[in-house]
């Protein structure tokens, strides 16, 4: 489990050290651009019932510490959907008791399928008698 320090408190906030790595670069990028945003998830199963929310902006200090020395691999398409949540005004919602699909690489371009072709629309012309 990593620890998320927010602000100046002493005790910190558990996540998985997979799903911090994935917080960790949403709340960066924002941050880096001054851009504020909430971030909220469900007490886990081991805790109290309840939810919490942070409010997270670049004047607040955060620290994150991870369990694993090495870095974990990202998942795009995860860090896509957290990131179009955290631009909505609801805010970045996460599920802490929810595993994120491993890293999965993108197919060669010889194995994805080509694009459906269009013909495009031209406008008809019309000679003048």
């Amino acid at each position: 489990m990593g620890h998320l320090y927010y602000s100046n408190a002493v005790d910190p906030i558990e996540l998985p050290d997979r799903l911090l790595a994935h917080i960790k670069v949403i709340v960066g990028t924002k941050l880096r651009r001054g851009e504020s945003f909430t971030l909220s998830w469900k007490h886990g199963k081991e805790q109290q019932p309840g939810r919490t929310t942070l409010w997270l902006q670049p004047a607040i200090p955060l620290r994150f510490v991870f369990d694993s020395a090495e870095p974990e691999k990202l998942n795009q398409p995860v860090l896509k959907h957290m990131a179009e949540m955290a631009n909505s005004s609801a805010g970045l919602t996460v599920d802490i008791d929810e595993e994120i699909p491993s890293f999965t690489e993108t197919p060669a371009p010889a194995q994805m399928r080509p694009a459906a072709r269009r013909t495009p629309v031209r406008a008809r012309t019309t000679v003048a008698a």
